[in-house]
């Protein structure tokens, strides 16, 4: 048996998971777009870990990761938006589609770009994904005023310049040189991870678990903007 075949299954996987969330957003079960958008990350990481300790890497693998990646972690976000959002500002909510195209260009953009090895320039379109759908996990009633749903659409802008920003984030293939940065980084997402998961069972709102996932992108964000602020060592 041909060894590509298994990164190939597996990164068929991913974007089978993000059709299926693109349509469960469509049916507005919104915590099952988000599990499968999840789903989608797990097996975006194991589809290159696979092809690396197979040593299994070829030319249509990596065109398949980009567009099973679009996929689940650009129109499926996008589309958990849109579909979030219409009942409350109407079409206006298809602004947030915007995400997708500039999730592509983003995944584009890391194909050529040398420097993105082991790190990135411009917010990772799996990090904007899970924002989203911790975002979107959450009951409208979480929205406190009608304002707020034209901040969210606000913030879909903001994710569009920052996956395409000259902003360099750390990750996890840079452990050794960015160790204290990342351990700090998983310290901080343990704490908001049990605030989360603490806050849903006083609650008794499961959702507040799942908003984890955007806190914890925040999080990053914010590690990140404070890391490039810094000065840095001669």
């Amino acid at each position: 048996m041909n060894k590509r075949i298994i990164p190939d299954a597996i990164t068929s996987c991913n974007l089978l998971c993000g059709s299926m969330a693109v349509y469960m957003a469509t049916q507005y079960e919104f915590l099952w777009a988000f599990g499968l958008i999840l789903a989608g990350a797990v097996f975006d990481f194991f589809d290159g870990l696979s092809a690396r300790l197979l040593k299994a890497p070829s030319p249509i693998g990596i065109q398949l990761d980009s567009l099973a990646d679009d996929i689940t972690f650009g129109l499926a976000p996008s589309m958990l938006l849109f579909c979030y959002l219409k009942p409350l500002l109407g079409w206006w909510a298809a602004i947030a589609l915007l995400m997708a195209a500039f999730s592509a260009l983003r995944l584009a953009k890391f194909n050529v770009d040398e420097r993105q090895h082991d790190s990135f320039i411009g917010l990772a379109t799996p990090a904007n994904a899970i924002f989203w759908g911790g975002v979107c996990a959450m009951p409208y009633a979480m929205l406190a005023h009608d304002w707020m749903a034209w901040v969210l659409l606000g913030l879909s802008l903001v994710s569009c310049y920052l996956l395409n920003a000259e902003i360099p984030f750390f990750s996890f293939k840079s452990f050794r040189k960015d160790r204290l940065t990342i351990i700090l980084f998983l310290c901080g997402c343990l704490i908001l991870i049990g605030f989360c998961v603490l806050k849903a069972c006083l609650a008794h709102h499961i959702e507040f678990a799942f908003f984890a996932g955007a806190a914890c992108i925040i999080w990053y964000v914010a590690l990140n903007l404070l890391m490039l602020c810094m000065p840095k060592k001669n």
